[in-house]
């Protein structure tokens, strides 16, 4: 499940084989279910033999499920015993789930709890689409939209995360649409202007979480070597070139961020551009001395947007109950 079925396709025609059988192999994996290639009745025994020698099947396990309502927390043991987490959501459009795109991270955000815990390698993409398909096995039901938010930056895993997207996305691989699938990065600026040349419909999200350099210095170093200047205008350019809305993500930390000049200066901020803020509620931790803002600050933080032309909407929360900040769970159990 590491393969695309392009590269599938290119193994293939190296084998002298047809490419159609790519699309075949695919069926098997992702719509019946099947992993062992002596069950693969339609693609031929000379190419079973060649898969079988060329290729495995390795899955990652469910380690622990922590439920609470219209929410499941999932953590996941990998092959080298690694863990990272999923997070299920129903929402009234559908099965959401998060999905982490790295065992741990080297983005350092100071409220983030994955950013404790440094990175250790990236998530192969088998290692990512494992973690829909043991989620949809484990609740019996089809998911229908994916965001690449949980632990990691997507961004500095490119790769496998694009190939990741491909298989998810594809009609013979778990079928999800374009537009059900959303990608955020804290602004790694070379991969969102490659991602823009990408002729897909996926969605773009950046965790932009502060309002000017000098505050988003202090709580996401990445700004230190993209300046939220630079982030601004490539986002402008991406906005341009593929017509298509940008979601800002902006975490809610009381006395931080929060304040109405904060307000005021992320109006001025993102004026005239084709975006929607989306307010989210913090996740406090044991291990990080920030704390959620109070409801009413962020309803006022909200109208002011408002009020100066920006779309604007507060997340619903999920998961306060069960360890639902990124890498919380996997922290608490290391």
């Amino acid at each position: 499940m590491n393969y695309t079925k392009e590269i599938l396709e290119e193994f293939l025609s190296s084998q002298n084989e047809k490419k159609f059988k790519a699309t075949q192999i695919f069926e098997w994996l992702y719509q019946k279910k099947d992993y062992n290639f002596d069950n693969f009745s339609n693609v031929g025994k000379d190419l079973i033999s060649k898969l079988k020698e060329t290729f495995k099947v390795e899955f990652i396990s469910i380690e622990k499920v922590l439920e609470g309502p219209l929410v499941k927390k999932f953590l996941f043991r990998l092959k080298d015993n690694e863990k990272v987490e999923a997070v299920l959501m129903e929402h009234d459009y559908g099965l959401s789930v998060c999905v982490s795109s790295e065992v741990g991270c080297n983005m350092g955000c100071a409220f983030c709890e994955s950013g404790r815990l440094k990175k250790r390698r990236n998530l192969e993409t088998y290692e990512m689409v494992e973690q829909i398909i043991l989620i949809e096995d484990y609740i019996k039901a089809k998911v229908s939209h994916v965001v690449i938010m949980g632990i990691g930056e997507p961004f500095d895993n490119y790769d496998n995360v694009i190939n990741f997207v491909k298989i998810i996305n594809d009609a013979k691989g778990l079928a999800i649409g374009s537009r059900h699938i959303t990608i955020s990065t804290c602004g790694i600026i070379p991969k969102i202007e490659e991602f823009m040349n990408l002729d897909w419909q996926v969605n773009l999200a950046i965790s932009l979480h502060a309002p000017t350099n000098e505050l988003r210095n202090k709580i996401m170093p990445v700004n230190k070597v993209y300046s939220l200047d630079k982030l601004i205008d490539t986002i402008k350019k991406y906005i341009q070139k593929t017509n298509r809305r940008v979601t800002i993500e902006y975490v809610m930390l009381n006395m931080v961020n929060d304040r109405e000049i904060d307000a005021i200066n992320l109006s001025k901020l993102l004026k005239g551009m084709n975006v929607y803020v989306n307010l989210i509620p913090y996740n406090e931790t044991a291990h990080i001395e920030f704390s959620r803002s109070k409801k009413e600050n962020v309803i006022k933080f909200s109208n002011i947007l408002k009020k100066n032309n920006i779309n604007v909407t507060i997340r619903k929360e999920f998961g306060g109950n069960i360890k639902a900040a990124c890498g919380q769970l996997r922290s608490e159990s290391d």
